[in-house]
């Protein structure tokens, strides 16, 4: 049964709302907990952020059994990892020594008193039972959070910025010859996970003679295409060949071997899965490189795959000088005056010029605008009307040449000011590069949405702290002041 977060304190325990936040500290982790803090201490903000988790964690949940980790737990683990950009064996450290972060989780004792502690797996588990939609109620939650503390004015309308980045996926560089490598291997580790269960299992016994001589084949024709030299295309081809009619005996022993292998429960039948799956991608990669390097043939694009593991991959280039090649999923985000992100969106084989529409017409739901600035990418002309048709103010430059009401439009006073504002952006981008997203390390496209989401959110939760612990330091020094005006 999972709580909230447990309202009866046990003997020795340190309250939550007594966390002490050090004001000459200006690390990001205290300004995430002045943030997370402040929104556990107000009634109208934690009363949101729960009912949003129980609505994904609990519902249709028995009320009985074991105590699970308290929702107010999960949801300060999320935001500690990814407002650090650390993994989970560091988070597993944090949740059981860092005092002020067990404090503000609920858990923290004095001196004496039993401790609870956290193991690995059971942290992992419950920070992934969070989800993409989960996340995106959450942040908005934050953000109204974040505008209650930046404005002065509720109805102050918002000033809009949107551009786009690549949060790169965990993947090492793809080439059809180093992509076939990974098929083979993870085709001979489920052989050999049946040979461990099975030991009678016959034909394998030089399982790690085909790894040996596959990697090797596979760094050999890695080298020859990168070395110079008279007659390089026929080494070429001589080190593809070689290579591919290994990779060719391994696909028909593996065909020949399923027959043997056993069927007695679900693990097997995993194992059966796992195994046609990569022989599957071991066709594909073998028909490639057969055709690239042997053929000569130019892939076409839809056909390529840039990692077998992290299959969502796309290969962008954004026409920069460096890095000219990302490889990840392109995700926009809008940020306002106050550089809090209002809503991201993570581009599944869309350009930018294809979101504008759906984004406004998501965003003017929940806020009032008065102006959105984009870069040249995002530019359409129909994008443009129907933008003009909602917002006072839109900034976005035209792609090509401009005629001359353009050339007019874009040389106006408030244009100008508001295109070199909209370079802020850029600044937004590089620090949430810096809450985990210059590269996502979770495994599953659903897993990489999910911690685009949570890095957002931390990343909103950092502003958010910063200005309130701007706002107690200021309210320090007026009072040190008047007392020495008084004295």
């Amino acid at each position: 049964m999972r709580k909230r977060f447990d309202p009866q304190l046990i003997i020795g325990q340190l309250p939550i709302s007594e966390t002490p936040i050090p004001l000459k500290c200006h690390d990001r982790l205290i300004q995430t907990i002045a943030a997370l803090k402040e929104i556990y201490i107000n009634p109208e903000w934690n009363e949101k952020v729960f009912v949003i988790l129980e609505k994904k964690i609990t519902a249709n949940k028995n009320k009985t059994g074991r105590n699970g980790m308290d929702l107010w737990q999960i949801f300060v683990l999320a935001q500690v990892r990814n407002c650090l950009n650390i993994g989970y064996d560091r988070l597993h450290y944090i949740s059981n020594y860092d005092k002020l972060i067990r404090q503000l989780m609920g858990v923290e004792k004095d001196f004496g008193y039993e401790r609870k502690e956290f193991e690995y797996q059971n942290i992992y588990d419950n920070v992934s039972l969070l989800d993409d939609k989960t996340i995106k109620e959450l942040n908005e939650v934050i953000v109204e959070f974040g505008h209650s503390v930046f404005k002065k004015k509720d109805t102050a309308p918002l000033r809009l910025k949107t551009d786009s980045f690549v949060v790169k996926s965990n993947v090492h560089f793809p080439t059809d010859y180093n992509l076939l490598w990974d098929c083979a291997r993870k085709s001979l580790d489920t052989v050999y996970n049946f040979l461990e269960k099975y030991t009678h299992i016959p034909q394998w016994r030089k399982i790690e003679n085909w790894y040996a001589e596959l990697k090797n084949m596979m760094r050999t024709l890695g080298r020859t295409s990168v070395s110079g030299g008279k007659g390089k295309e026929q080494r070429i081809k001589v080190a593809t060949k070689k290579y591919l009619k290994k990779a060719h005996a391994l696909r028909i022993k593996l065909q020949n071997s399923k027959t043997i292998f056993p069927v007695n429960d679900e693990i097997d039948m995993v194992l059966h899965l796992e195994l046609q799956h990569h022989m599957d991608l071991l066709d594909k990669h073998i028909d490639l490189v057969n055709r690239r390097l042997l053929k000569g043939e130019e892939i076409p694009h839809h056909e390529k795959m840039f990692s077998i593991f992290e299959d969502y991959t796309e290969w962008i280039t954004k026409g920069k000088s460096y890095p000219n090649v990302e490889l990840g999923k392109n995700t926009a985000i809008t940020t306002d005056q106050y550089h809090l992100i209002v809503d991201y969106h993570v581009m599944d084989h869309e350009s930018d010029n294809e979101i504008v529409i759906p984004l406004a017409e998501r965003i003017t739901k929940r806020h009032q605008v008065t102006s959105w600035s984009f870069d040249r990418g995002f530019w359409s002309k129909v994008n443009k009307l129907q933008l003009k048709q909602m917002f006072s103010e839109v900034i976005m430059p035209k792609k090509g040449k401009k005629n001359e009401s353009e050339i007019q439009e874009e040389s106006q006073k408030y244009f100008k000011r508001l295109k070199n504002k909209h370079s802020a952006i850029e600044s937004n981008i590089n620090e949430i590069e810096h809450c985990g997203l210059d590269r996502c390390p979770d495994r599953g496209f659903m897993h990489f949405k999910r911690y685009i989401g949570i890095a957002v959110c931390a990343y909103n939760l950092n502003r958010i702290g910063k200005k309130l612990l701007e706002k107690q330091r200021e309210e320090i020094n007026c009072r040190k002041k008047s007392c020495k005006i008084a004295a």
